[in-house]
């Protein structure tokens, strides 16, 4: 991780395992309670940011979670990360946004933001069809996921994929050239393709804390 990233890792169980010497009937070398193995134990981290609901806890941090070469080689600038986090009284929503780095034609910069939030996919449908998006469902890494666009809200584009918590967020907005407005079959550019990477993440970070 780079020095501008605030790094974390999840603290994992650690088990002691006691060595024994081999045993004969008439020299038992019995293990007394002291000296016997310890528990397992474990840790989770506690979110950033904790809201005053009974909603499941925000597990995945973007701002934490995801690797610098992940975010590179989706073409995202770790070192620009800045900040998204949103704290209501219901939910919690953590995040992080990057400025683009690869080249894009007609495009002169773009940004992403990822944000984890802890409502629901059927809070997530609803929200989407009070905006009045144009959605079209499909799935990424067998997760069910949305991908959105809205006509008042040009050169943007938005992911939801489901999480065991909630939902992972995905936001992407491009900047035309020279005040040009990037034509919307672009709008999605590579938003498909970053998701699923840092899904990937997601998945391994899943399976190593449950």
């Amino acid at each position: 991780m780079t020095a501008g990233r605030t790094c974390a890792a999840i603290a994992g169980a650690f088990i002691v395992l006691a060595t024994l010497s081999a045993c004969t009937a008439s020299s038992p070398n019995p293990v007394s309670p002291d000296e016997a193995p310890s528990a397992p134990t474990t840790t989770t981290r506690v979110p950033r940011l904790v809201d005053e609901s009974d909603r499941p806890l925000v597990a995945f941090d973007p701002c934490l979670d995801i690797p610098d070469d992940v975010l590179a080689a989706a073409g995202y600038d770790p070192n620009s990360e800045d900040n998204a986090d949103f704290a209501a009284t219901h939910y919690t929503m953590l995040g992080c946004s990057y400025d683009g780095t690869l080249k894009i034609p007609g495009v002169a910069a773009y940004g992403l933001t990822v944000m984890s939030a802890n409502f629901d996919w059927a809070v997530e449908l609803q929200k989407s069809a009070d905006n009045g998006d144009e959605v079209v469902r499909t799935d990424v890494a067998d997760r069910r996921a949305l991908l959105k666009t809205n006509q008042s809200l040009p050169e943007s584009c938005d992911m939801s994929v489901e999480t065991s918590y909630g939902v992972l967020l995905f936001g992407l907005v491009l900047f035309g050239k020279g005040g040009a407005r990037v034509p919307e079959a672009q709008w999605c550019t590579g938003l498909e393709d970053t998701a699923e990477r840092i899904v990937t993440v997601l998945d391994d970070f899943e399976s190593r804390t449950r």
